[in-house]
């Protein structure tokens, strides 16, 4: 599991869902809640908490450009590479956190991923789970 540091930024509520904003090392990761009746009442602005998601929910891009539709989209570096015969683990640094994401070996050898790339990584707002640090 991936666990990343940060503040929340901002609470949006609707119904029985919140997007929640959250400052990691001045970058913005959003984390879609659902909630009961009573809304986010665990989170609000300035909370301390850890950003998780798994490394199988991690998606790896080289050279995107234009506008997607994933709002958790930061550059990191790449720093090992185990390439199994379907899937292959990639380690990155993400403002000195460590990160792995598990992608295919067909995907990881088409993009030809390497050490020492410069890579984007993607998480879905609705993959990303919240923990309030104590």
């Amino acid at each position: 599991m991936n666990k990343l540091n940060g503040v929340i930024r901002e609470v949006k509520a609707s119904d029985s869902m919140s997007i929640i904003k959250v400052d990691v090392d001045g970058d913005a990761f959003s984390a879609i809640i659902l909630e009961g009746k009573n809304m986010p009442a665990n989170y609000k602005a300035k909370d301390s908490v850890s950003v998780l998601f798994k490394e199988t929910e991690v998606g790896l891009a080289k050279n995107l450009s234009g506008m997607i539709s994933l709002r958790n989209r930061f550059k990191a570096l790449v720093t090992k590479v185990d390439k199994g015969p379907i899937l292959s683990r990639v380690v990155l640094n993400y403002k000195n956190n460590k990160l792995e994401s598990v992608i295919s070996t067909q995907s990881c050898e088409e993009m030809q991923v390497a050490v020492k790339d410069v890579v984007e990584f993607l998480v879905k707002t609705n993959e990303v789970t919240l923990m309030k640090n104590p």
